[in-house]
């Protein structure tokens, strides 16, 4: 009953206002709720507005209201407020003329296409884009009519265009029976595309997509692009609604009107009063929802004056797209790591595209991250994915006191009870650029935890980098005596395998292959950090303890898809499998599993039992 002590409380506050002197029957009131209860579309929301307007009808303060229009604006306000739609309005006009809509002169067919080449605009554009502006929407009986005429001067101009804008930014009226007619060019099948619910007859019409029509459909691999803007109204929302929701078209411009589908207004008895109510309601079969009062919403929101070109801009990108698919599908094929994967993601990338799955791809950044996306879900690969040509920085020459600050920030060291080192870095490093200030690391973070008797490398915030200097950092774990494969890796574009093998000159001292060592690692762990605790737990040298570490791939190649100006990262290279799929894909389990933020704490338990067995 919330709603009804709204309504009375509205009326009353605003009586005190305006009521003076008797001016109006109570039965005003009692024929304005008879219209809404038998018209309004949506009667579920009037629970409780019969007893509201009931005993307003009785409150003497609201039947004291001066004039007409003073009383108008109360009773707009309380059953606004009930039922909360700014659509439901009573007006006080004594001089109201009905508006007669407007009907189609009883001309010839010729002479009615000439008319209606007036609301009709149509171009194509460079490219071979057709462009339609229609500023009414037909109804079923214009369209029996004139129908032969149309498609032979207008629809078999747009049928040889290979994409479609349809511009709707200056559509404001038009006739349902004719949403049936456009939905169908631009669809196939018998599609159940909306339901409208009319009050007064009590009746609910489906709207259906026609399985036979005058002229051909549009092809569906056609991109089209629906223009709208704040003046798209009526009709013409429920058009634009309906084929974005079949996933048809792309909405460029801006939100729409938010109009209705019929809204009537009925004369109050024998008065001057008159509500205005909407009698029908859209509810769309897809998303059970409506475009009504609400609006459609664009996929692409710009400025109505700049719709078109963005809808062209659009149009020109899905040109390139099968190529560009066509493209990414030769490269992965050509340069994945593993064939057999790499052929499989190609041939159902393909077949992706031949479905239209990159039929509605809005931008560059819309299909890098559709494309990226797509080839995760095909390979569980996160590596392969489209990316940035970022360049690599140039070599810096930077004084000494520079470089100490960049690895001090760069590592954590630390030494634990029992003379237990702890060492913590979150990427690793390229080769060339570790080598040229390996004195300064070594002197700086090395030879803070070499002479311990334990130690603790922290990898669970290791994101990877470059792998080139991973056999020199796990040499550090090995013995100097003879020289030890870590891994062989293959790389697929030169067909070659390459042994990774431990260095016999290092900077520095060695740790050593006979103190105990502990990695930590964490669902994060990926890239060239998982190549090292592979390495390490391969070969026993480290004990694993945390969780699972990411599955990711070696550092990826970049290639340029043709001449798109998209890029694509591609994982190239992948370890030894000849035992056994390496950490690719499934990642490396550890010795001891715990939760990552307990990690720390396992590992120094472990290590401290060790190092007092052995005192």
């Amino acid at each position: 009953m919330t709603k009804v002590f709204f309504f009375l409380a509205s009326l009353v506050l605003l009586g005190n206002v305006f009521f003076t002197q008797a001016a109006f029957s109570s039965s005003l009131m009692v024929d304005m709720a008879k219209i809404v209860m038998d018209n309004y579309c949506s009667p579920e929301k009037l629970i409780g507005m019969k007893e509201a307007i009931g005993a307003a009808s009785t409150n003497t303060e609201i039947l004291n209201i001066p004039d007409g229009q003073s009383l108008a604006n109360v009773l707009s306000f309380g059953v606004q407020g009930t039922v909360s739609d700014p659509r439901l309005q009573v007006t006080y006009e004594p001089n109201y003329v009905p508006v007669v809509p407007p009907q189609m002169p009883p001309l010839p067919p010729e002479q009615l296409v000439a008319v209606l080449q007036t609301s009709i605009k149509l171009d194509i554009l460079e490219g071979n884009i057709g462009y339609l502006r229609i500023d009414h929407i037909m109804g079923e009986e214009v369209a029996d009519k004139i129908g032969p005429l149309l498609v032979e001067l207008v629809w078999n101009k747009i049928l040889p265009t290979s994409a479609l804008i349809f511009d709707l930014r200056y559509t404001g009226s038009g006739d349902i029976s004719g949403l049936s007619y456009i939905v169908s060019y631009f669809t196939k099948g018998e599609l159940h595309i909306d339901s409208v619910y009319d009050r007064p007859t009590n009746t609910t019409t489906k709207f259906m997509s026609l399985p036979a029509l005058l002229g051909e459909r549009y092809d569906l691999s056609k991109p089209l692009v629906v223009l709208t803007s704040k003046n798209t109204k009526g009709i013409a929302e429920d058009v634009a609604y309906c084929l974005q929701n079949l996933k048809r078209a792309t909405i460029v411009g801006e939100k729409t009107a938010g109009g209705s589908v019929k809204i009537d207004k009925i004369k109050v008895g024998d008065t001057d009063f008159y509500v205005t109510v909407p009698t029908a309601k859209s509810i769309n079969p897809i998303t059970g929802s409506t475009w009504e009062v609400v609006g459609v919403k664009p996929d692409v929101d710009v400025n109505a004056e700049d719709a078109l070109a963005t809808a062209i801009k659009i149009v020109q990108l899905r040109a390139q797209v099968p190529a560009i698919i066509e493209a990414a599908s030769v490269l992965i094929a050509d340069n994945y790591a593993f064939e057999d994967i790499g052929s499989s993601v190609a041939t159902k990338l393909k077949g992706l595209l031949a479905s239209g799955a990159f039929n509605m791809v809005t931008s560059k950044t819309d299909l890098e991250t559709k494309l990226s996306a797509v080839l995760e879900f095909l390979s569980g690969d996160k590596s392969l994915k489209t990316s940035s040509n970022t360049p690599s920085l140039p070599p810096m020459n930077y004084p000494p006191e520079v470089y100490i600050d960049l690895i001090k920030v760069s590592f954590h060291t630390d030494i634990f009870e029992n003379n237990i080192g702890y060492l913590r870095f979150d990427m690793f490093g390229d080769f060339e650029e570790v080598k040229a200030i390996a004195q300064i690391i070594v002197e700086h973070v090395w030879n803070k935890v070499v002479n311990t008797d334990g130690m603790i490398v922290d990898l669970r915030n290791n994101i990877g980098g470059p792998t080139t200097a991973i056999a020199g950092f796990c040499s550090y774990f090995f013995d100097a005596d003879k020289q030890i494969v870590l891994d062989k890796l293959y790389d697929r574009t030169t067909g070659a395998t390459t042994d990774l093998v431990t260095l016999s000159e290092l900077t520095g001292t060695r740790y050593g292959s006979k103190k105990s060592l502990i990695i930590l690692t964490s669902r994060a762990t990926a890239g060239a950090a998982e190549e090292f605790v592979y390495i390490m737990k391969k070969h026993g040298r480290a004990m694993i303890v945390g969780e699972t570490t990411s599955g990711s791939s070696h550092p990826a190649t970049t290639f340029l898809i043709g001449e798109s100006g998209v890029f694509l990262s591609i994982p190239t290279v992948h370890s030894d499998t000849s035992a056994g799929p390496a950490w690719e894909g499934a990642g490396i389990a550890p010795h001891i599993p715990v939760p990552a933020d307990g990690a720390l704490d396992t590992a120094k338990g472990i290590l401290n039992k060790h190092t007092t067995g052995q005192k």
